[in-house]
């Protein structure tokens, strides 16, 4: 299908890739990873348009390939007059209009050589897209995907997420041979990322999927792409199978490392030995003795083993400290009294609660519920039924990154208006979020989702503030970068409100759950959510066995801190015995 080769590539600031190669097979659904940053989305962009790149090295792709793709940003549509089955229906509609049209004209046209052509070109394309049947297909990805009762409703009355999915799926539709989706999950309820999940399995053809997500990773995939530190990794296998791999693997290159080390000591004390010999006794010999075992001792160093996938930095996320009294105080930080919002019908109404200090709610609920529209009234605090104590300092984190960031200015500009002074204190709070000391001076719209979004936390955690709002914060954030936050949130002592989509976070972080069903909210217990989110959406047994390995590769971590490698050893086994 794809051959990337000796694939080596970068801008003037930053290489991305050196020397990379990979192979994607004909129907292989394949799970592209790797650190906010990596250059996950150049690549897709590279292998769907390798002529508009300058790379080094080769990608053999089949003439016949055709390639659909889908971002990572959800782009409105124009036409909003357009129900949900015109709007996937709308390239074979095209497209038999095309046919229809170069019929006409051959019974006008005398010169039917190029017209004949372009009429086998056409109905290559319709075959290629099985054109004949596309209503029938349609109606089976919506009754897939769990929206088959949208067919009719019109674009403009659904919600962000269903549109995403819409524009998923539609690409779905052509058949193409590669499919191509940059984080499609961003943004999702928990029964559109379910709907997806369906898809992805359903689908025949070739996948690359980037994702952060831990359901998707564990649910859709039979090959994984890892990419870290300018480099690729290939592994055949689900994601839950690469995970075992990769621990076993750093345990064989700790074990292997113990064994260099000592023979590194060995070798150097040798070579002091000689070296001291050597400048008591002026002897050749000796100083030849000494020169080889120098050499020797640089070849070991050298040959120690550098794996940019085993060691992969969190970033360390610290949130603003409070004032623990203050906290103590368990004063109301945050009161909402008879809140209402509508457009052409109501969004929410009678909607009441109070938020007090010290306490880590989530604001859960389907898309397009009016979540959003909620926050923003919040911190724009000037609605009637919304009150924020008058000394709390607030700060926010928006899902809309153009929101939160003005993407004009450069990270070193962004960061200085957050308050530090010197490029040194940049630089140092860059390698803290794990960012890349080369963005510094780049213009904010040149980071990716997941870079932008770490900037945004790294201008939370220098601010003051008690009280944090927090709109889809894991939102882009790869794997570690969601674990150190998840921490992170954790640990804050002060107040936060957190609109997300992520489980795992809401379940993990949260005192209780702001439920907005049925246009108005209502507060839940964390383990009451848990539970319906285990009923409705997912499969209760994945989500009990992911618990238990989160907590095994939590203790592998700390034993591998330990430097414990027979508890290591004993922990991955039992790992690999839950994953089997």
């Amino acid at each position: 299908m794809i051959q990337v080769e000796e694939l080596s590539f970068g801008f003037t600031a930053k290489d991305l890739y050196k020397d990379i190669s990979f192979t994607l097979e004909a129907g292989q659904h394949c799970a592209l990873i790797g650190s906010n940053g990596t250059g996950k989305s150049t690549l897709a962009e590279i292998l769907i348009h390798p002529e508009e790149y300058l790379y080094d090295g080769k990608i053999v792709r089949d003439e016949s390939c055709r390639i659909g793709y889908t971002s990572q940003f959800s782009v409105g549509d124009k036409f909003q007059d357009r129900t949900v089955f015109e709007f996937l229906s709308e390239r074979f509609t095209s497209l038999q209009k095309d046919i229809e049209a170069v019929c006409a004209a051959m019974t006008e046209n005398e010169d039917l050589d190029a017209l004949y052509e372009r009429y086998q070109q056409l109905l290559d394309q319709n075959e290629a897209m099985d054109g004949d049947h596309y209503e029938s297909k349609i109606r089976k990805s919506l009754a897939v995907a769990g929206m088959n009762d949208l067919a009719e409703t019109k674009l403009a009355d659904i919600s962000g997420g269903e549109y995403k999915m819409l524009q998923i799926m539609r690409e779905m539709l052509l058949a193409p041979n590669l499919l191509v989706l940059d984080e499609p999950d961003v943004f999702l309820d928990f029964g559109n990322l379910g709907g997806l999940a369906q898809l992805i399995n359903e689908y025949e053809g070739t996948m690359l999927v980037i994702t952060h997500d831990r359901y998707l990773l564990n649910h859709c995939f039979n090959k994984i792409l890892h990419l870290e530190n300018g480099d690729l990794q290939e592994f055949d296998g689900t994601y839950s199978e690469y995970r075992c791999s990769i621990l076993r693997k750093k345990l064989a290159l700790k074990l292997q490392n113990i064994e260099e080390q000592e023979e590194i000591a060995r070798t150097q004390e040798l070579v002091d030995i000689l070296r001291k010999r050597a400048t008591e006794k002026v002897n050749p010999v000796i100083g030849r003795s000494v020169n080889a075992k120098q050499s020797q001792l640089d070849r070991l160093v050298a040959r120690q083993i550098k794996a940019p996938f085993i060691e992969i930095r969190e970033p360390e996320i610290v949130l603003p400290k409070v004032n623990v009294e203050e906290a103590a105080e368990k004063k109301p930080v945050l009161t909402i009294t008879d809140y209402q919002v509508s457009f052409e019908e109501d969004l929410l109404e009678n909607v009441s609660f109070q938020l007090f200090a010290g306490e880590k709610a989530a604001l859960i609920g389907a898309n397009g519920t009016g979540k959003t529209t909620l926050i923003r009234d919040i911190l724009q605090n000037d609605h009637p039924a919304i009150h924020i104590d008058e000394n709390t300092k607030y700060a926010c984190l928006s899902q809309l990154q153009e929101e939160g960031l003005d993407e004009g200015k450069t990270v070193f500009e962004t960061l200085q208006d957050g308050g530090f002074a010197t490029r040194e204190d940049v630089r140092h709070c860059l390698a803290r979020y794990c960012l890349q000391e080369e963005c510094m001076d780049q213009k904010v719209n040149k980071l990716s989702g997941g870079e932008k979004n770490m900037l945004q936390i790294a201008l939370l955690a220098a601010s003051d503030a008690q009280l944090l709002i927090l709109d889809e914060p894991t939102s882009h954030l790869d794997l570690y970068a969601q674990t150190a936050l998840e921490k992170a949130i954790a640990d804050y002592e002060g107040t936060v409100l957190m609109v997300t989509h992520d489980f795992y976070l809401a379940a993990g972080c949260a005192d209780y759950i702001l439920l907005v069903e049925d246009h108005t909210v209502r507060r839940m217990r964390t383990r009451k959510f848990r539970k319906m989110v285990y009923d409705k959406y997912f499969d209760s047994a994945y989500l009990e066995t992911d618990r238990k390995k989160q907590e095994l590769e939590a203790a592998i971590t700390t034993a591998f801190k330990k430097n414990d490698l027979a508890a290591v050893d004993k922990l991955c086994g039992q790992l690999e015995e839950l994953m089997s």
